[in-house]
This record gives C-alpha cells, sequence and structure tokens, in this order.
C-alpha cells in the first residue's frame, strides 16, 4: 500500500467493486462530470465495469483509496495514459459522497505523485479537470500542479459542452508533502 498523511492507496478488492458502483458509477451526473464518455447502465455482477482491475493492462493503474484509520474505502484513484517513452500520465480520483470535504482528495493526489514520480519515475502527470470543480482543482494546486490552460466546451455533459481545465506538474517541480 501507498501511504500518504490521510489516506492510502491499495490494490482493488472484489469487494470494494458493488460500494464503488452504487456510490460513484451509478451516480449518473457524478459519473457524467467525472468521465469522457457516457453514462450506461451496467447489469449488476457484470465484468463489464471501469471498476474491474485488469491487471495486465500496464497503461491504466487503479487504485481503491482507504482511509489509515481504520481501512475504511473513500474512493478509487488512477494513473492512466501512462506514456513510458515520453515519460507522462495522467491522474484521476473518485471520492464516496460521504468522504468528499475532508481533505482526501489532497491527499490522493499527493500520494498519486509519489507513486508517479519515485515508483514509475514519470517526468510529467497532468490532470485534466471540469472548470467548475473546484475541490480538484484546489487539491491539485496544493500539490504544486499549474494551470496550463483551458480546453473550451470541450466536454460533453448532461446536454451541454463545459470548459476542461488543463494542469501539469513536472518532477523537477514536485515538492514532496507541499499540501496547504
Amino acid at each position: 500500500m501507498l501511504r500518504g498523511g490521510k489516506v492510502g492507496l491499495r490494490a482493488r478488492h472484489e469487494d470494494d467493486i458493488p460500494i464503488l458502483r452504487a456510490e460513484l458509477y451509478d451516480d449518473v451526473v457524478n459519473y457524467s462530470r467525472s468521465q469522457s464518455r457516457p453514462w450506461r447502465p451496467i447489469t449488476p455482477g457484470s465484468k463489464d465495469s471501469q471498476l474491474v482491475v485488469d491487471d495486465k493492462e500496464e497503461g491504466h493503474v487503479p487504485f481503491s483509496v482507504v482511509e489509515l484509520d481504520g481501512g475504511t474505502l473513500v474512493g478509487t484513484a488512477v494513473l492512466w495514459g501512462i506514456d513510458n517513452h515520453n515519460r507522462s500520465a495522467h491522474i484521476g480520483l473518485g471520492l464516496l459522497p460521504s468522504c468528499r470535504g475532508k481533505g482526501y482528495g489532497t491527499d490522493v493526489v499527493a500520494v498519486l505523485c509519489h507513486y508517479g514520480f519515485v515508483v514509475r519515475g514519470l517526468q510529467r502527470l497532468q490532470i485534466e479537470t471540469l472548470a467548475d470543480n473546484y475541490a480538484m482543482l484546489r487539491a491539485a494546486e496544493r500539490n504544486g500542479f499549474v494551470r496550463e490552460g483551458v480546453l473550451r466546451s470541450s466536454a460533453w455533459v448532461l446536454g451541454e459542452f463545459l470548459d476542461e481545465v488543463l494542469l501539469g506538474l513536472l518532477a523537477q517541480d514536485w515538492k514532496p508533502n507541499t499540501q496547504g
């Protein structure tokens, strides 16, 4: 397990999937705002889920996020689009509704940075998030990410185009444990 100040990132367990599906995937509005594809219903027990881990997929490393104090599941995190040639990747996370607003997001971003820069030896990490996702913007900026641009009307979300913010962090600019 990778440890932050409040949370740990560990492998996905089979019993995490029903919780993550009910709390994150089945929330149509939240899912639609956090993914770059439309929501569609998934039959319970189906293996056709973004939550089921394929350990052979090298470019996509999903984690379950747990509280360090007690081990309670609080969400999901991912390093995706890993490009070993250019040494870059994207990061993302999703917290269960009852776990938002507690500083977990900032800690998750910090642990993903440690994983990307220290464990994987990457040079650049990137985040794309909706322009009104203030919690993610705060978590990224508290960890040293810099706003690099706005992708105007780039996300189709529930009947309208929304802007996305592009944030980046380079290994040489990363300061471990710079959470504010």
